[in-house]
């Protein structure tokens, strides 16, 4: 299996989980009230690749029951309508097979409290079970999750090519305690138990008749170390051999900032750990979170969403510069009101300027690896 730069450019991806905005016009024609326009804009940006983000946690309260992929979703934006009832991974899924060439990546994270252990090492106040590792009972259950969502997609028809073992596995929210002493300079843990979830999902996936790579890292975009948290660096390094060199392809993200500085150095450093792991297969890069934060996001500069956008076209010029970095994710279509990167606004009634951006990328021909000549100025 081979990811690939569109005509030898940046492919480009989106996350987004509500089915009512991802299924085609022609096998769905009536979208629900509020939907229609916000589904065709999302379809313009013709994405290569649809994140699929899998929170564990609330789908399975007991280990006794299956994971609920299917349970009910009202469709709203964490209360915000439009709304409209979905039956979670199942309907998502098949609005993904829906739309021919659009390639899904399923990451997973969330435990659900019976999977965690329970405290220990350098945590955060108030850190819930649902950020902390496995027990060798929840690795148990993190294996037959990854056989349902697979089961699933085989009922829908939709092929699973590419899998992320944990988001964000560098980050407390995702894994805690990241250390064992609350020291910057303490060796991390997280290394070692990101590695588990990489060879339980390796082995499922071999199991498996369908083709599948992983996608490893998926690593917040920390450059430095801290007590609660591992850089991305840091975290490479600390990998046992047969888990750095489990995938050619890596993915990281550059967070909630309008700062095109700190998104390139937290490639580059990724790509300089990489290299020292020196593994056989030439590293490839993914930018699986990226965007424009927009005047409701808590950050110096989001205030002025042409700006942001701005900063947002120059830094997937620099990537699409660099040929180790092949494919680049907005987080998320439509906003999320704890995470405001989006390209609509939660009641998917305007956009931001950032999606000029994403349309003239997404617009590109097969043959053309250039920068869109017009990405720029389409954030005025």
């Amino acid at each position: 299996m081979v990811s690939h730069r569109r005509g030898g450019g940046l492919a480009i991806g989106v996350t987004e989980p509500n089915p009512h905005l991802i299924w085609s016009a022609g096998a769905r024609p009536q979208a629900p009230p509020g939907f229609a326009r916000a589904r065709d804009q999302l379809a313009a940006l013709h994405p290569d690749y649809l994140r699929v983000v899998v929170d564990w946690s609330t789908l399975q309260a007991r280990p006794s029951a299956p994971p609920a992929l299917a349970a009910g979703r009202d469709g709203c934006e964490r209360g915000i309508g439009p709304c409209a009832p979905y039956a979670g991974l199942r309907d998502l899924f098949a609005a993904i097979a829906s739309r021919p060439g659009l390639t899904p990546v399923v990451v997973i994270y969330g435990a659900p409290a019976w999977a965690a252990v329970g405290p220990a090492g350098c945590e955060r106040p108030g850190t819930l079970p649902r950020s902390r590792t496995l027990t060798p009972a929840g690795l148990a259950g993190y294996r037959t999750l990854i056989r349902s969502i697979l089961a699933l997609a085989r009922g829908t028809g939709l092929e699973l090519p590419w899998w992320s073992p944990w988001n964000e596995p560098n980050h407390p929210y995702f894994i805690s305690p990241q250390r064992s002493r609350c020291d910057a300079h303490a060796p991390p843990d997280s290394p070692r138990d990101y590695a588990r979830l990489v060879r339980a999902m390796r082995s499922e996936l071999a199991a498996d008749p369908q083709p599948h790579q992983l996608v490893l890292g998926d690593l917040a975009g920390f450059t430095r170390p801290s007590p609660i948290a591992v850089g991305v660096g840091e975290f490479v390094a600390g990998l046992p051999g047969d888990v750095a060199c489990a995938s050619p392809v890596w993915a990281v993200h550059y967070g909630l900032a309008r700062l095109a500085r700190r998104a390139e150095a937290t490639v580059d450093q990724l790509e300089r750990a990489l290299a020292r792991r020196a593994c056989p297969a030439r590293a490839r890069i993914w930018v699986t979170e990226a965007g424009a934060p927009t005047p409701r996001a808590p950050v110096a500069g989001a205030g002025d969403p042409v700006a942001s956008c701005r900063e947002l076209a120059a830094v997937l010029a620099h990537w699409n510069a660099d040929p180790r970095v092949e494919a680049v994710f907005q987080y998320t279509f439509r906003e999320d009101p704890l995470f405001p990167i989006g390209l609509a606004d939660a009641r998917l009634t305007r956009l931001y300027p950032a999606y000029g951006v994403w349309r003239a990328w997404g617009a590109r021909s097969a043959a053309d690896p250039v920068p869109p000549a017009g990405a720029r100025a389409a954030c005025a």
